[in-house]
């Protein structure tokens, strides 16, 4: 259950997290660079309020370590359709090696550890 609730609000700060990073690429292109920092604050506001207790009610019964990789597996799923659907930028074969690394890691990260 601490291993659920920890990736589904990471799996949503993670959305948030992607936005405030990269939307303001496609949505503020034309924009000063300043107004993306402040918008991207704003929305990093929101990231925060998911991750902080992510990292909380993981921390549990996960190591640090564990959380760290478990975000990063959830930064993959988010970001290759964010890429694919909101940034329209092609799939790529590369975004499989990429997947099968990461999840190596996490395999490695979470091998004979019960949570």
């Amino acid at each position: 259950m601490v291993l659920l609730k920890t990736a589904s609000l990471l799996i949503i700060s993670n959305i948030f997290m992607t936005f405030a990073w990269y939307g303001h690429l496609r949505t503020l292109s034309g924009r000063k660079w300043y107004i993306a920092v402040v918008l991207s604050w704003c929305i990093a506001l929101f990231e925060y309020t998911f991750m902080i207790p992510a990292n909380r009610i993981g921390a549990t019964q996960l190591t640090l370590a564990q959380l760290k990789i478990l975000q990063e597996g959830i930064t993959l799923v988010v970001f290759v359709p964010f890429v694919i659907f909101y940034m329209r930028q092609p799939l790529r074969l590369d975004f499989l090696w990429a997947a099968l690394c990461i999840l190596g890691a996490v395999f490695f990260m979470f091998r004979g550890h019960t949570v």
